[in-house]
């Protein structure tokens, strides 16, 4: 009985003319292991087409039938990061009348435990992001912050910043997590706020130098200061028991191989009403930042970062967009663990 109402309900969300075929593409689509393995794959993260090649272990061609299969279905979406196509499921509509359909299927699908073929081929493909990072922060460590000026320089955001931590709610005595400060002046500006402050950062020689220029800008000050300085990533800080009430990622995440996992590692640190603040790109298509300041993603979409921030339970506040003359635009994001 309940499996004939739902029929009938889903149905009567169908408009008048056509529908039938589209109804039927979505169910083409979806009549497929393979099909249904990337659908898995790309529950919130991106993966570029010779990426998914690898994880499925399918030729290029016939992934790209698959693809636009699924493309036709509306059930994935595109994003072009430079030269590579990036796929990921579609953001479902409110007003697409096979929203009930595709909501079931996604449902269904996320409730299965990820096959370990998979899972493993995902986890290499973040491991070769992770050392493509990493290698380029050992090269080019020395001249790293000249060229991430040349993006967004911090003097243009710096007050803007500063007002939005002006505005945070925090404990009389918070608990600070910087990730990845490099040679940055907001870490000294940090450690003139907060007395119990974290620096971490996975490249040993970024954060040497993050706390060279601590200490430099500090000088004697900086004895009054006892600023932590931890090797890794967030699953170091993880791995330690460590938890925060304040994380900041300035210019970061976009170096990192999986946003997705960062946002759930930081629900993970973040004490109860904590707060995640993060300044990045908005996406861009100047692909010319890969290779002159390593990027791994050409920044976020606001729906991107919404996204994971609702799958690792974190609530979206505060949101500021700043429009640079070079054509790059900042936005500032505040995200709070409830409760």
């Amino acid at each position: 009985m309940s499996a004939n109402l739902q029929t009938i309900d889903i149905a009567t969300r169908l408009p008048a003319g056509g529908t039938t075929n589209e109804l039927a593409r979505v169910f083409k689509a979806l009549a497929d292991p393979l099909r249904l393995d990337i659908l898995h794959l790309l529950r919130a993260e991106s993966f570029g087409v010779l990426e998914l090649c690898r994880i499925v272990d399918v030729r290029q061609s016939a992934l790209s039938h698959h693809l636009k299969i699924l493309a036709q279905a509306t059930l994935v979406s595109t994003r072009r990061e430079g030269n590579s196509i990036f796929y990921r499921r579609a953001l479902l509509q409110t007003d697409d009348p096979l929203l009930a359909v595709k909501q079931s299927a996604f449902a269904a699908l996320d409730r299965l435990a990820l096959r370990g073929e998979l899972a493993d081929g995902i986890q290499q493909i973040h491991d070769e992001r992770s050392e493509q990072s990493l290698l380029f922060f050992e090269r080019h460590a020395e001249r790293f912050l000249a060229k991430q000026e040349l993006v967004a320089e911090y003097a243009h955001y710096r007050d803007t910043l500063h007002d939005l931590l002006d505005g945070l709610t925090l404990p009389a005595q918070p608990r600070v997590l910087e990730v990845g400060p490099g040679e940055s002046p907001l870490l000294s500006e940090l450690a003139a706020r907060f007395q119990q402050l974290t620096a971490l950062d996975n490249s040993m020689e970024m954060l040497n130098r993050a706390r060279s220029s601590l200490a430099q800008r500090l000088g004697q000050r900086g004895t009054d200061h006892q600023v932590a300085f931890i090797h890794g990533d967030t699953r170091a800080a993880l791995s330690q028991g460590l938890g925060f009430d304040l994380m900041i990622y300035n210019m970061v995440l976009h170096h990192i191989p999986s946003p997705r996992e960062t946002f759930q590692d930081c629900a993970q640190l973040l004490h109860n009403n904590g707060t995640l603040l993060l300044i990045d790109l908005s996406h861009h298509d100047q692909d010319w930042v890969r290779e002159s300041c390593g990027d791994l993603w050409l920044g976020f979409t606001e729906q991107d970062l919404d996204a994971w921030a609702d799958e690792a339970g974190l609530e979206s506040g505060q949101r500021v967009y700043l429009g640079l003359r070079n054509g790059f635009q900042v936005q500032m994001r505040v995200f709070t663990r409830a409760h």
